[in-house]
């Protein structure tokens, strides 16, 4: 599921308690939510007017909807979605009239782990739905366009259907000498081939039928219905016609030699097959593997520190070394292996008919291979590793895109261990990839703590209302082997190992040190600080920062913690405890993806916050959705009747922050307004860009 798609999830409940703990659950979870709920029918019909739910939750206890009033309804709006049942326990007849009813899937309230993956699986349904019905659409749209082309083509065009011609275009008929298609009905697409390639012709025809790995062209004598022959190339390709698959066949007269035909097809530095048609053989790759083909791996590999090597040879030899390189991937590939350029410098290969073992040790061998060989380049000898990044091959990724994006991602993974590394993706294996990687980032991140190999950034945060100062969101990063991480990487192992509290100690500290030296240049600054949940639940935290602030002796400095509405609702009570004892030491709190609850603005009954960041979600293409700029003038209009201040994150254009000013939000923050600058030791800024 991507993470940066909002689910839009409509709640049929009783209890507005159970729907903000179940939407608080997902977003803990990393999902992305715009909520509604409905309890009567006015209220399910204005949901599905306005929200449009992809997701509906259903609690069968509710008296006044049933399951087909709210399935009636929403088949009544024409758009695709799944229903959930949430059940308090699993009852086998309740189950099977939920199913009978319209729902697609049912979860239990009292095991999180699993509503959690039901909702996931029901969301992926829901867009592989949508998805193929757009690419029905387009196929259909698209085979309408081929057959308009097909007899404007010059190409001589067939549709063969287990050896017997289905459709032909007028190309076809003229070079092999018929007069209309009646002609051809009934005779076999081998009598155009002349008998001295019939054996060859066949191979392939029965070949492509089984969708075995056979060759997709081949050159021959074509025969013309008055017996004489013309050079011809052959070229196979599956198609459907009126619904049903069948191979697409194209002839076509031998005007260019196909030794440089297949020359095209090569990089000219390496010899090995160019971009695009290692993407090609990618793409048969990932159709044998639909087809139930094992076996196969693609390897994205990359000489280490590439930069580097080029700046020493010159730029003139850098081809010179990319050769050698490429002979060296060249000499361990077997004969059904391919490798092609994918990139500047990124090489890929895809394996074929290997064990999952024997491909790891080919990957194996290829890395000794390299960084054990000395490289001629010109006058020098070098010697240098390369870091490879793979993804084995199989039903579940036949996808090319994913496959190349999951090399991609093990790649990145490898290099940023340092280089002369290995990953392979393996989903079978997963999991414990995952817990040997964590435990290196791991050991990485308590390394960080103890010698300072955090970093901190800050964003100005600017004020559409003139205040007073300097506001600044402070931003982490950790120093990485390859460079700096963010936290959303590294934070995850933290919380999982309890490093969280000694984290925001670590940042929180530098922030005060950083606010006493701006004090000192007669700056007045507020530092916009985030909190986990493990310091808010800290007894040890107030006193510290107590101590330290008053240490410190702030005049004008101030500091802002913040956290995420839907964190602050699962531990409401400490949570109120630690802000209100915050409060009393002078500081200001922040409750970050506001307005994403059904009823966020209750919160503030309990947690008493000063700023309001209104949850990212509505700021992405503002200016073209008048339901999200109607949702932030409500925010607004409650907040400053409330006297509590607004705060949008994220914006992306001019458009928007002139919107956002116009319906009284009174900061914006995002990088279109300011990319993140380094806080020095010193508490200056340095510009540099980097994500937030």
């Amino acid at each position: 599921m991507k993470k940066d798609y909002v689910i839009k999830i409509l709640f049929i409940e009783n209890s507005l308690e159970e729907a903000e703990q179940i939407i608080s659950l997902m977003r803990n979870s990393g999902i992305a939510v715009r909520p509604a709920r409905a309890t009567n029918a006015e209220q399910l019909q204005k949901a599905i007017d306005e929200l449009e739910p992809d997701i509906v939750m259903f609690d069968p206890s509710i008296k006044v909807l049933t399951l087909r009033d709210v399935v009636q309804a929403l088949d009544a709006n024409g758009r695709d979605y799944s229903v959930i049942g949430l059940l308090d326990k699993v009852d086998g007849q309740q189950v099977a009239d939920l199913f009978v009813d319209g729902a697609r899937g049912v979860a239990p309230r009292n095991q999180p782990k699993q509503l959690i993956i039901v909702l996931q699986r029901e969301f992926e349904a829901l867009q592989t739905r949508r998805q193929v019905r757009r690419l029905e659409t387009s196929l259909r749209e698209s085979e309408r366009r081929c057959d308009a082309l097909l007899d404007s083509s010059n190409d001589a065009i067939a549709y063969v259907h287990e050896g017997m011609h289905v459709r032909a275009n007028q190309a076809y008929l003229d070079n092999f000498g018929y007069q209309s298609f009646d002609d051809l009905l009934g005779l076999p697409v081998m009598d155009m081939v002349d008998a001295a390639n019939a054996d060859e012709f066949k191979l392939l025809l029965k070949g492509h039928a089984r969708h075995e790995k056979v060759a997709s062209r081949i050159a021959l004598h074509a025969r013309r219905a008055d017996g004489s022959l013309f050079d011809a190339t052959v070229e196979f390709a599956p198609a459907t016609f009126e619904g049903e698959p069948c191979l697409q066949i194209v002839f076509r007269r031998q005007q260019v030699d196909p030794a440089v035909l297949e020359q095209l097809q090569r990089d000219p530095v390496t010899g090995l097959f160019n971009r695009s048609r290692m993407l090609e053989c990618v793409g048969n790759a990932v159709a044998g593997a639909t087809n139930g083909k094992k076996g196969q791996a693609l390897l994205l590999v990359e000489p280490d520190n590439w930069k580097t090597l080029v700046a020493g040879i010159g730029l003139s030899r850098a081809d010179e070394l990319l050769a050698a390189f490429a002979g060296r991937v060249r000499m361990l590939l077997d004969t059904d292996d391919v490798a092609g350029m994918l990139a500047e410098h990124t090489f890929g290969i895809m394996l074929d008919s290997r064990e999952d073992a024997t491909t790891r040790e080919w990957i194996a061998k290829l890395q000794q291979s390299i960084s054990a060989d000395i490289f001629d380049v010109g006058e020098r000898s070098m010697s240098l590793t390369a870091s490879i990044g793979g993804s084995l091959l199989g039903e579940k990724n036949a996808n090319a895109d994913q496959l190349l994006n999951e090399a991609a991602q093990a790649l990145r993974m490898a290099q940023s261990l340092g280089g002369n590394k290995i990953e392979l993706n393996d989903p079978a294996a997963g999991e414990k990839a995952d817990r040997e990687r964590d435990l290196y980032w791991l050991d990485l991140l308590k390394e960080s703590l103890q010698k300072n190999g955090l970093v901190l950034y800050h964003q100005q945060i600017v004020s559409l209302q003139d205040a007073e100062g300097e506001y600044s969101e402070i931003l982490l990063r950790m120093n990485g082997p390859k460079g700096e991480v963010m936290p959303a990487f590294f934070m995850p192992i933290a919380e999982k190992n309890k490093l969280n509290s000694a984290i925001d100690r670590w940042v929180l500290h530098r922030i005060i040190s950083a606010l006493q030296i701006r004090e000192s240049h007669g700056m007045q600054t507020t530092f916009f600080v985030k909190l986990t949940a493990d310091s808010i639940s800290d007894e040890t935290l107030l006193p510290w920062l107590a101590e330290r602030l008053k240490r410190a002796a702030l005049k004008h400095g101030r500091i802002v913690l913040e956290m995420t509405e839907s964190k602050i609702m699962t531990m409401l009570r400490p949570a109120q405890e630690f802000v209100n004892g915050w409060k009393k030491l002078g500081g200001k709190f922040a409750l970050e993806q506001f307005g994403s609850g059904l009823n966020s603005f209750q919160l503030l009954n309990h947690i008493d916050a000063d700023y309001l960041k209104i949850d990212r979600s509505y700021m992405a293409d503002l200016p073209q959705h008048a339901e999200s700029q109607k949702k932030i003038a409500e925010i607004c209009e409650q907040a400053k009747a409330l006297n509590r201040q607004t705060i949008a994150e994220w914006v992306e254009d001019a458009t928007s922050t002139s919107l956002l000013f116009a319906y009284g939000v009174d900061f914006v923050q995002g990088n279109f307004l300011q990319i993140p600058q380094l806080l020095t030791s010193s508490g200056s800024v340095v510009m540099q860009a980097v994500g937030n």
